[in-house]
């Protein structure tokens, strides 16, 4: 900032005497050092003018370098300004497409997987694992930041951590015995459950969004009535999984609200310690008698062991991961453009896995898609415009 000072009383003249100016801030030049560089308070009226030698700093001088710095300084600051959407915006993409990326290489490696070993309990069990352990290390290694936790905490996760682990469960039950695409357009109707179960805990919602999850009812029943692969299973499943998801985002804001100081990411790390904790021994008794038996049965499909164990790993992985890039998602924008984002990665997903997996698709099926997915986009528009009493959920 340029501090504008004012010339200096009579008695502080003499400080002004020596030659260098350079510091200065009016900048008073004196070629003559006999002569004084300030005329006698009282001068001689007859004396020539010419003899005085005044002369007044050019205000010029001082003010274009400053006017100078202030321009650079401000088309600094413009420049900073115009990098920094620019900066967010790539960072954004990238985020997107990580989120995108994990999200379709998970779909198609956990299908793969269960194709050849259809025993969801374990392979879901086994994706928790590879979460729990993920979020251990990042903690252990201090590349994350560890919370604290008491039993307070813990307790107030164990609902949330239920209903995470029946979400969970069921879509992979429902990805076992129906196409991924089949799945995900079920999956599309979660704002509808989101929005009947808030309503019955006192929220309440405008006409706009209730009149936009009837889209959503009916393309996910023209989807599923065309649906090739249809079985009642693979229905109920993707069902109970909106269902699960549903109310953990419910309880989850009701039961954590004294622990905001926990981010999302630690914050899914302990549910998904958690649901390993519950998931794992109920797998054990649904079908862990039959796992050897399809393990041998899997290795003789495939032919090569490494295989399996790669479609697995990267099953485990990649669920963990898409759910992190979604967090860090969520941080960086508003929950609608989350929730659209949301809504054009089951597109995506569903592209990506019909494209691989060769699934017939029938016309009116895909109609009925499209018509679920435009309901799902319609819900978050007409969320948008709701009282910020409502929070929009997360979907999964």
């Amino acid at each position: 900032m340029i501090s504008l000072h004012l010339l200096p009383s009579s008695s502080a003249l003499p400080k002004f005497k020596s030659n260098s100016n350079s510091n200065s801030i009016f900048p008073i030049r004196n070629p003559n050092p006999q002569i004084a560089p300030f005329p006698n308070p009282n001068p001689i009226r007859h004396r020539p003018l010419s003899l005085f030698p005044i002369r007044f700093p050019s205000p010029s001088p001082q003010p274009l370098r400053a006017s100078a710095a202030e321009s650079s300084s401000s088309s600094s600051s413009g420049d900073d300004a115009a990098k920094a959407p620019a900066s967010k915006t790539v960072k954004l993409a990238v985020v997107f497409g990580l989120w995108y990326t994990h999200n379709i290489i998970f779909n198609i490696y956990n299908k793969k997987a269960l194709n050849i070993f259809p025993y969801p309990w374990l392979l879901a069990s086994f994706q928790l694992f590879c979460g729990s352990l993920w979020m251990l290390s990042l903690w252990a290694l201090k590349l994350q930041p560890c919370p604290k936790i008491d039993r307070s905490f813990i307790l107030a996760l164990l609902g949330p951590a239920l209903f995470h682990t029946v979400g969970h469960i069921s879509a992979c039950v429902s990805f076992s015995k129906v196409a991924v695409s089949f799945t995900h357009v079920i999956k599309s109707a979660e704002p509808v459950f989101s929005v009947v179960f808030s309503s019955l805990l006192g929220d309440s919602y405008p006409l706009t969004v209730w009149l936009s999850i009837l889209p959503i009812v009916f393309g996910c029943s023209l989807a599923a009535i065309t649906e090739v692969s249809f079985n009642f299973a693979g229905l109920w499943g993707a069902m109970i999984s909106n269902v699960g998801f549903v109310l953990r985002n419910i309880y989850s804001k009701k039961s954590l609200e004294s622990f905001k100081q926990v981010n999302g990411l630690n914050l899914y790390g302990w549910i998904t310690i958690i649901s390993l904790l519950y998931l794992f021994p109920v797998a054990v008794v649904v079908e862990g008698s039959q796992w050897v038996a399809g393990y041998h049965k899997a290795i003789e499909t495939i032919g090569k062991p490494a295989t399996f164990y790669l479609w697995v790993m990267l099953s485990g992985i990649f669920y963990h991961l898409y759910n992190q890039s979604s967090y860090e998602a969520l941080d960086d924008i508003s929950p609608l453009t989350f929730s659209v984002g949301n809504t054009m990665k089951r597109v995506v997903v569903i592209i990506a896995t019909v494209l691989v997996f060769r699934n017939p698709v029938r016309p009116l099926n895909g109609l009925g898609s499209a018509i679920a997915i435009l309901g799902t986009f319609l819900y978050s528009q007409a969320t948008a415009k709701k009282p910020k009493k409502v929070e929009e959920s997360k979907e999964e």
